[in-house]
């Protein structure tokens, strides 16, 4: 009953509503900025938690903090208020969200009381939980803003942050993942709006789709059938522990413990005629933490450890096989990527099945990666790390008893 409630919410939003209508001429408008976080925020992040602090007007600025995606609402906001004043902020709660006992969520979300304290503050925090808990107590059913999320857009537009964790990070795109499947039955199945996808807040703008939890649980292969049904061509996923922080002149720095992967979706395309999904000539990027990179040139800046650590081919380089089993796993596709660009091979091939603890599935797919003369990277000596760009990625549906092959 509840699910089928939501799913009603939504439809009605979106007929309301076109792509992006949330967040109309702004963030072109908005002098703020965004610190998108990938989940998993550890308290001792101190990169993380000092950034959002200090974007939002350094020591004793006043942070509002939303724990309306979480089940329980009132200690999870309070634990996020004592970690922000332990960095420094006046954070406080703002009692707003389906899951909080005795409450109207409806009615506070148009609280002029509520509203004005948010205006008041230098910066805002969304926690983490389920993302379509934030936009239902946020949205009005008839796709508009409430006057609470009004105020939190009046608090973007003059200069202050957005910041979301997890569920809060989702929320930051004009679409975001609502209901989803497992990654794998999203391959297999696609996305519908109104169940696996659904409107967000749209705070970074109608171009660029983010998700988050992005590499450790291989969602990669999911933004692309989301991308490719909502027309977008630029896909931003970040990491557990990991921020994306978006300034107003839309450049993206990585803060923090991991990173990020960049989907370039401009130059790829789609073969109706094969069954299964696939797609050829996508083109993936990981930005390591410190890298920065322009969503309004497109231009890539390497972290200052990796300034001078260009990658170049090498005739040392080994040339053996490289192989993912299992391409959906925690980390494997950057682990891919980074064995790739040491390896004089030019492709490296990557499975995806249904999992261990199922039938052998009739179909899987295969990912193939590319390096092409656009392809490059970077690498730091201590920590070692990398920063790989523009590889070429083709996914295509695999008959699992045939042989793998790259055509």
């Amino acid at each position: 009953m509840r699910m089928a409630i939501k799913f009603l919410f939504h439809a009605a939003l979106m007929l309301a509503m076109p792509l992006g209508a949330m967040a109309g001429d702004v963030p072109a408008a908005a002098k703020g900025s965004l610190v998108i976080i990938g989940g998993g925020l550890k308290p001792d992040n101190d990169a993380v938690w000092q950034r959002i602090v200090a974007l939002a007007g350094g020591p004793g600025a006043r942070i509002a903090v939303f724990a309306s995606a979480a089940a329980d609402p009132a200690p999870v906001a309070q634990a996020i208020v004592d970690y922000l004043k332990r960095y420094g902020a006046d954070a406080f709660q703002i009692p707003l969200a389906v899951k909080l006992a005795d409450s109207d969520y409806r009615q506070a979300a148009e609280d002029p009381l509520l509203a004005d304290a948010v205006r008041g503050a230098g910066g805002v925090f969304f926690s983490g939980g389920d993302q379509a808990r934030i936009t239902q107590a946020l949205v009005r059913e008839d796709g508009t803003r409430s006057a609470v999320l009004d105020a939190v857009w009046d608090v973007y537009r003059r200069g202050g942050v957005v910041a979301g964790n997890s569920a809060g990070a989702a929320v930051m795109s004009s679409t975001m993942f609502y209901a989803p499947k497992t990654v794998f039955a999203t391959l297999r199945g696609g996305v519908t709006e109104g169940q696996e996808i659904a409107p967000g807040l749209g705070f970074i703008g109608d171009d660029v789709f983010v998700d988050q939890h992005f590499l450790v649980r291989g969602r990669f292969a999911r933004m692309i059938p989301a991308m490719l049904k909502k027309g977008y061509k630029y896909g931003l996923g970040i990491d557990e522990n990991t921020a994306m922080v978006v300034d107003p002149n839309r450049r993206v720095e990585i803060v923090g413990s991991k990173g990020a992967l960049l989907v370039d979706l401009t130059r790829a395309t789609t073969d109706a005629a094969r069954a299964g999904f696939n797609v050829s000539n996508a083109v993936i990027s990981y930005l390591d933490r410190g890298d920065l990179y322009d969503l309004a040139t497109h231009t890539f800046t390497p972290s200052s450890a990796k300034a001078g650590g260009k990658l170049t081919a090498r005739r040392d380089l080994v040339a053996d096989p490289v192989f993912s089993p299992d391409i959906l796993g925690r980390g494997a596709l950057v682990e891919l990527m980074e064995n790739l660009m040491n390896n004089r091979r030019s492709e490296a091939i990557g499975i995806a099945t249904s999992g261990r603890n199922t039938p052998l599935p009739e179909l899987g797919f295969q990912f193939t990666l590319s390096k092409t003369r656009d392809s490059v990277g970077y690498a730091s000596a201590a920590p070692h790390s990398y920063s790989i760009l523009r590889m070429r990625l083709d996914i295509r549906p695999l008959d699992i008893g045939q042989s793998l092959t790259t055509q």
